[in-house]
């Protein structure tokens, strides 16, 4: 067909047939769908759902109303809050407070017919969720938030069972740097497939020691020091911070998570 015609026709039906192909590409780089992975490379379709109910769960000791504040800014912001009460006075068996978010999870979803929860873990609350993640939580999960969890265990338990053991009960044990609990659950994949996962933890943590314990692999890693590097915000007042609700808010909006810098630090910090 080509061959019937001048050289200087040939040239533009050349380059017409150029554009087609770039065009093709175009519409189809557009119309086909992208999977996008979360974090740690899992793939979730409730990535880009509207975001369900939130759990909150409380750290060592179970208090409630360390995460009020957490939990009214989220309300105030239009969200479905529930702070989870654990089992007794919550040093005992973690295993257990995470049964007691699953049975959470269940009513939550009944209630508000969403398809996913996002769960905001503080403290022990974060290896608490990653507990009922790993028992299979994680189908129910668009999101898992931990804040300042001691994922790799504290020197500050290690040394409460190693002096006075009587005072280190069951969930004490379970956060030491060598809890057979804390092994199970870094074993191989520390993120289960399923949410998008993000660790918000402060370098000034005298809790959580070494602060980088609560790294987490597979997860967004967001000290939140990488925001304003002038916050020296303390583990107990991680979640009444208003930067750190800020954080929170920003990563459990719709769509993945979100690469936070210190670009973002008056904008976070003036949200509270």
């Amino acid at each position: 067909m080509l061959a019937g015609l001048s050289p200087a026709r040939r040239r533009v039906v050349l380059a017409l047939l150029a554009l087609l192909v770039v065009a093709a590409a175009v519409v189809a780089a557009v119309v086909v769908p992208r999977s996008s992975g979360g974090a740690g490379g899992t793939t979730s379709a409730a990535q880009d759902d509207t975001p369900g109910p939130v759990l909150l769960v409380p750290g060592y000791g179970g208090s409630t109303s360390s995460l009020r504040p957490l939990a009214d800014r989220l309300t105030a912001a239009g969200r479905d809050a529930t702070v989870v009460a654990v089992p007794g006075d919550g040093t005992g068996d973690l295993t257990a407070a995470a049964d007691a978010l699953g049975t959470a999870v269940d009513d939550a979803l009944s209630r508000t017919g969403a398809d996913s929860v996002d769960v905001v873990g503080y403290s022990a609350g974060g290896v608490i969720a990653r507990i009922w993640a790993a028992d299979g939580g994680a189908d129910q999960a668009r999101r898992i938030v931990t804040l300042g969890s001691p994922h790799h265990g504290t020197t500050i338990a290690d040394l409460a069972a190693g002096i006075l053991p009587g005072e280190c009960p069951e969930g004490c044990q379970q956060l030491t740097t060598d809890s057979e609990l804390l092994a199970g659950l870094n074993a191989g994949d520390e993120t289960p497939a399923g949410p998008s996962w993000v660790s918000v933890w402060t370098t000034a943590d005298e809790t959580v020691t070494p602060p980088d314990s609560a790294q987490l692999a597979g997860a967004v890693d967001l000290p939140v020091q990488d925001v304003c590097a002038d916050s020296r915000v303390a583990h107990g007042q991680l979640p009444a911070d208003p930067l750190v609700q800020g954080i929170v808010l920003a990563e459990l909006a719709a769509g993945p998570p979100v690469e936070l810098t210190t670009a973002d630090c008056a904008r976070l910090s003036a949200a509270g």
